[in-house]
């Protein structure tokens, strides 16, 4: 009976454990490659009108970016909202160029290496 009570103690606490971990990581993030992004004057919108009568709008961006050891590379991605012109973006990227998530950062968070 004592065995049982601390097996499914243990189970509820890997199961807790978890469940917190899968709400917590973002995989998106998570063991990615970095490159840094300049958000240019231009891009390009995309609007879809949904069965309700609302306009969504899709942002793509396009552009050069350069990785932590100052080698360009071209980069496409989008974004649900406009992002600030000039600002500076930390993108994660797979596979050499795909962005999976990014975020803006200060100029003074930029490598050495990364010249704009």
């Amino acid at each position: 009976m004592k065995k049982g009570l601390i097996a499914i103690g243990v189970l509820a606490v890997l199961l807790i454990g978890a469940i917190v971990a899968l709400a917590t990581i973002d995989f998106n993030r998570m063991g990615k490659d970095n490159a840094y992004y300049q958000i240019p004057a231009e891009n390009s919108v995309e609007e879809t009108k949904l069965d309700s009568g609302e306009i969504m709008k899709r942002y793509f961006y396009t552009g050069t970016a350069y990785k932590e050891n100052g080698e360009p590379i071209e980069v496409e991605f989008s974004a649900a909202k406009e992002l600030r012109e000039g600002a500076f973006l930390k993108l994660y990227l797979k596979k050499g160029d795909e962005v999976t998530s990014y975020d803006e950062v200060q100029p003074s968070d930029i490598p050495e290496k990364v010249k704009f």
